[in-house]
């Protein structure tokens, strides 16, 4: 297992506090590093309409595209929590779209605790429009 990348770590922790989350208290931010090297960073952003909360994962992302950029080298994933968490069932699926099936994604807590995946353990059938 590798170490925690500190430049993500730094740039997760930059928005973290910024999350809007007050309904779950649950923050949660992502520090995305493109393929380019540039790093994106997002925080989740709640909603009383559950259905429209936007993931941290989607933050960073959204931020990566619009700069312009479209392929994920790595993720990290910060959450202020006693446990590990994982990025839910639709961002495995958006970070495919950008990422490859060896990205690796760091999970850590404000508290020290990590893991590291890959996509493929996260996502092992991730849907893609050019499977055949």
């Amino acid at each position: 297992m590798s170490q925690v990348p500190q430049d993500l770590l730094d740039a997760a922790r930059a928005v973290l506090n910024n999350s809007y989350s007050p309904y779950s208290h649950f923050k949660v931010a992502c520090a995305l590093r493109a393929a380019n090297g540039d790093i994106f960073a997002g925080c989740n952003v709640e909603n009383g309409s559950y259905s429209v909360v936007l993931c941290g994962e989607s933050s960073a992302i959204a931020a990566m595209v619009s700069a312009g950029q479209q392929q994920i080298a790595e993720v990290l994933l910060l959450v202020d929590a006693p446990e590990l968490a994982s990025p839910c069932g639709a961002c495995r699926q958006r970070l495919s779209e950008f990422s490859n099936a060896d990205t690796v994604v760091h999970m850590c807590t404000s508290d020290g605790l990590y893991d590291q995946q890959t996509m493929s353990t996260l996502l092992p059938f991730a849907f893609k429009l050019d499977q055949t």
